[in-house]
């Protein structure tokens, strides 16, 4: 069995995350994975994008992705390949259906159903706006707070400064540059707004390849400070005490829907997040993707599990397991 480096750190190049070797028609094979700090296992946004490169490759480039929803059933380990089987479900005459299920060891760790369309560009359309946000220029990366605890002359929890120096350190490597664009009510709900935008992002000469590369793009990012929107709203945190304590923090699935084929991930997307319901030990957030124009690229949905630490009837603490 092919092994990977055990590295566990991001590649700085945003096309060698997304790299898969086509083994045979309809089979793919991972070339580098890896996980985030603190992470259960690898980045679900990794898996879900090299699936998705994976069933591109199986389709009439006349279609254009539309949908795509996941389910992630297992951790997967950074040290052995993903193995991604397309199934070439259903061929129509507008719609086009994939099936990707990626194994590890022998085990499904991940599935996904992805829909394609023949563009239907003379439709009717309609968007919600895209709220009123500083421009990426205005904000902030996401690591200066994390900067700012790490040079704070106050006396700060060793386990926060370690926390912080390994995500600034992770963060400056990433292919992916993220600003924190601010916290605003939308009908009665705290929404959270980030600027996100991938570094070196290859060209191609077909602009349908083109197209269908930036939703894979899209889709490594859409999985990247979603979740843990749900986990702000609940309050809690890695670091608190008693039942504010975060347990378990992993997402059950995850979908994407794109409207637009003319989006450029290297050019800064604002991600809108904002959580409608959590609790039983689950959390969902909904997501859009615009344009730094204001075109409404993507929407995305997300649910996972986020428990707290808590103690049982005897009293003893609560084992959090799947």
């Amino acid at each position: 069995m092919v092994e990977l480096e055990n590295k566990q750190v991001e590649h700085e190049l945003i096309s060698t995350s997304l790299e898969v070797e086509k083994l045979e028609a309809n089979l793919f094979r991972s070339k580098s994975l890896w996980i985030p700090i603190r992470a259960r296992g690898v980045f679900g946004g990794q898996v879900i994008s090299q699936a998705l490169v994976s069933a591109t490759e199986c389709v009439d480039p006349a279609y254009a992705l539309h949908s795509m929803h996941c389910y992630f059933l297992l951790s997967a380990s950074p040290a052995i390949p993903i193995v991604y089987h397309v199934d070439r479900v259903r061929d129509g005459r507008s719609y086009v259906t994939r099936a990707v299920r990626a194994v590890q060891n022998g085990r499904t760790v991940f599935i996904a159903m992805c829909s394609f369309q023949r563009p239907e560009p003379r439709q009717p359309s309609y968007q919600t706006p895209m709220p009123a946000v500083q421009g990426p220029e205005q904000c902030d990366d996401v690591e200066v707070y994390y900067e700012k605890i790490l040079m704070s002359p106050v006396e700060v929890d060793s386990r926060i400064k370690e926390y912080a120096l390994e995500y600034v350190q992770e963060r400056k490597k990433s292919p992916i540059a993220i600003k924190t664009a601010g916290i605003i009510s939308e009908d009665g709900m705290k929404t959270h707004m980030y600027w996100f935008k991938a570094r070196n992002v290859p060209k191609f000469d077909s602009p349908a390849k083109e197209a269908a590369y930036q939703k894979c793009i899209l889709s490594y990012i859409s999985d990247s400070h979603f979740l843990v929107v749900a986990r702000r709203t609940l309050g809690l945190d890695s670091f608190a005490k008693g039942a504010q304590r975060l347990a378990m923090l992993t997402t059950l699935d995850h979908t994407i829907w794109f409207y637009d084929d003319s989006f450029d991930c290297g050019d800064w997307l604002l991600y809108v997040i904002s959580t409608p319901r959590a609790g039983g030990g689950r959390g969902v957030v909904h997501g859009r993707m615009y344009t730094r124009t204001g075109t409404l690229v993507a929407v995305t949905s997300q649910e996972g599990v986020i428990r707290a630490h808590l103690l049982d009837p005897s009293g003893t603490t609560e084992r959090s397991k799947l």
